[in-house]
């Protein structure tokens, strides 16, 4: 009989003891992977976020540490260079004497143009052959594009190796950094097509300025000037840089606004509160853009009292004729006041009077509630007055002297003389703006040129001081142009001037607007 070892039934019993060992084992880690995959995938919409986040902070940093060049444009160096933006344009910096801003582009990228320097060779040879001016516009151009499509390269570059670096570093996988890189190429063309979609160049006519730029009217031309070489953009852009050179060349003073004989200018202001500071700045404006005309649309003073008539004294000396109307802070002793100063022409009731070439009416505002804390008539007061003004308009039209301009403090009333006159000029709001009213007249609302007066210190930040320079046709009366000025409120040094066109003195257009028959207009809300 054969014999079996002992060792075997006991190495069959561990071998069996180990099957159930390891299948619970098993059993107790097949749960608890899915949950450890689980819980270490990262979620899809984190990991593109993180992508998104890579590729812009990369882009953004090659842009700032590579993205530019220097290109000369005419007689200056200047230094273009493209910087993330949430509304585009373009900006010119001309230190130290400021900036011109203009809307050229909707896109996420702003081109900025800092002019570094003037180039004493090529300024001087352009002083030794002045015939060389004639052919500064095709060199401009040339250097324009020249630099921009090196600026263009080189961004590419730039935003491609700032994203590829960047995701690298983040990632540490070759892939993954070349997929950031390519990304944010695509990015920068992406805008650069929005950028071509929506170029506009007709900005340059409409310029932005800031800083000492605000003070020289004459950088960009006068208004009809504006108007009548508006067909290539090219050579205003010359014009343009043929200026900023001259403004090089005076070190110490800014050249002189020589202004267009056959234009009129006329200085808005309005809502002035019995701010003493707006009388110096009113007469600053009526140096610097030789003004023939102002025209106030009432709130001079705060009050209306008989004590504050000495504050209306400084209109006397500002040289030129002072239209105006009441608003709901003047009284009819303020009124009473103006009519017994020479150069002042009080309108009011839909009165009509020639003053320097153009030809005004206007009405006072109906309400005085110096302490803005009852209005007696509110809007339905405002639309009476504004028929009255209205029906005056309509007979000066029929007698065959239409009026050029009309006048009325309130917005209300203002918009009742829709149809019957060209332009009409309000105040009250403390804010300016612009609007072709539904029957072709334009109304153009004043901000407060006294910075609200005392009201200045119950927001958060000051109000701007505002007024307009409004440029006339001389044989036509019709507006061609206005400059919107607007200055830093209390405490703040800030100026900025930007100049608009009418609808119909745009490049393309051929005829001005005519004023159809007259019918109501929709009030809008007035405001204490």
């Amino acid at each position: 009989m054969a014999r079996v070892p002992v060792a075997a039934p006991n190495r069959l019993h561990r071998m069996l003891n180990r099957i159930p060992d390891r299948t619970r084992s098993r059993r107790g880690r097949t749960p608890a992977l899915p949950d450890l995959e689980l819980a270490t995938r990262p979620r899809p919409w984190l990991r593109a976020l993180g992508l998104t986040a890579v590729v812009l902070v990369g882009a953004w940093l090659g842009l700032l540490v590579v993205g530019n060049v220097r290109a000369p444009v005419g007689p200056m160096n200047t230094t273009m260079a493209l910087r993330p933006s949430l509304t585009g344009g373009t900006k010119i910096n001309v230190s130290p004497l400021g900036a011109l801003t203009l809307d050229s582009h909707a896109a996420p990228v702003r081109l900025d143009v800092n002019v570094d320097q003037l180039d004493p060779l090529r300024s001087q040879a352009l002083v030794d052959h002045p015939e060389r001016l004639s052919g500064l516009q095709d060199e401009v151009v040339h250097d324009v594009e020249h630099g921009t499509l090196d600026l263009a390269v080189r961004s590419c570059v730039a935003v491609v190796t700032g994203a590829t670096a960047l995701g690298l570093a983040v990632y540490r996988r070759p892939r993954r950094a070349l997929t950031a890189g390519g990304l944010a190429l695509a990015l920068l063309a992406a805008s650069g097509a929005t950028a071509y979609a929506t170029w506009n160049p007709k900005s340059v006519l409409e310029p932005r300025f800031s800083g000492l730029l605000s003070s020289a009217p004459s950088l960009v031309g006068n208004a009809r000037n504006i108007v009548t070489e508006f067909d290539v953009y090219q050579k205003e852009l010359a014009r343009l840089v043929t200026n900023v050179t001259k403004l090089y060349d005076v070190t110490s003073t800014l050249p002189a606004y020589q202004p267009d004989p056959s234009t009129l200018r006329v200085l808005h202001v309005s809502d002035i509160h019995l701010n003493p500071a707006s009388w110096r700045i009113i007469a600053s404006l009526v140096d610097q853009y030789k003004v023939n005309v102002i025209v106030d649309s009432g709130d001079t003073m705060d009050h209306g009292t008989a004590a504050e008539n000495g504050f209306l004294d400084p209109i006397k000396d500002l040289g030129v004729p002072y239209v105006w109307v009441r608003g709901n802070h003047d009284s009819l002793t303020t009124q009473r006041y103006l009519q017994r100063m020479k150069n002042v022409h009080v309108l009011d009731n839909g009165r009509t009077q020639t003053v320097a070439g153009l030809r005004f009416a206007g009405i006072g505002d109906p309400q005085f509630t110096p302490d803005r804390s009852v209005v007696p008539g509110g809007d339905a007061t405002e639309q009476l007055a504004g028929d009255r003004l209205a029906d005056a308009l309509r007979a000066q039209r029929t007698a065959g002297t239409p009026a050029d301009v009309a006048i009325a403090h309130e917005p209300v009333a203002a918009r009742r003389t829709d149809g019957e006159v060209p332009l009409v000029l309000c105040g009250h709001l403390h804010h300016e703006g612009t609007q072709v009213l539904a029957h072709g007249t334009r109304l153009r609302m004043e901000g407060s040129t006294g910075g609200s007066g005392l009201r200045a210190v119950e927001h958060d930040y000051p109000a701007p001081i505002e007024a307009s320079i409004l440029y006339f046709d001389r044989d036509s009366h019709r507006l061609q142009a206005w400059d919107a000025i607007k200055l830093g409120g209390l405490g703040l040094t800030t100026a900025e001037v930007s100049r608009h066109l009418p609808e119909e003195n745009q490049p393309g257009a051929t005829t001005g607007p005519s004023a159809p028959p007259p019918t109501s207009a929709a009030p809008s809300p007035s405001a204490p």
